[in-house]
């Protein structure tokens, strides 16, 4: 009977150790972003979310070019929302500058592999990849989810 009840009282107490170390778990809190919000976010093309997470979200929008660039840390998922541009992946970048942590810019890419995105479509570009907006049919509207 002893051995029932020291087995019982092991048990509720496991049971309460897990409830106190579920509860005590801090859940990320949701974010949600109004259509009008989101629209307004495209129209200067902005980051919508950034905050201490391993990911951003930048609502995007490219009506020119632009420098070519390449993240260290950060890979870029892009899906493509409107209009269409000459995108360049890889190769070389002319004139490499560090304009920030993590981030190199340059005049262009020489190699590289050339596509056309257009509505719809979605490219990862994985660190440490350069990449470049080499021509624009715009306004080209995207979002790009960077995932460090």
């Amino acid at each position: 009977m002893r051995s029932r009840t020291l087995l019982l009282a092991a048990a509720g107490v496991a049971t309460l150790a897990i409830a106190a170390i579920a509860g005590a778990r801090h859940l990320p809190e949701v974010h949600y972003y109004r259509a009008e919000n989101v629209a307004a976010s495209f129209a200067k093309g902005a980051v919508l979310f950034a905050e201490g997470t391993n990911y951003m979200i930048h609502t995007s929008r490219r009506t020119t070019p632009g420098m070519a660039e390449v993240h260290p840390r950060d890979t870029d998922l892009i899906y493509v929302l409107e209009g269409s541009a000459t995108f360049v992946t890889g190769g070389t970048v002319v004139d490499p500058e560090h304009t920030a942590e993590d981030e190199i810019r340059g005049t262009s890419i020489t190699g590289g592999e050339t596509r056309v995105l257009r509505k719809g479509d979605v490219i990862i570009v994985p660190d440490h990849t350069p990449h470049w907006f080499q021509a624009v049919e715009g306004p080209v509207l995207y979002y790009t989810v960077k995932v460090r």
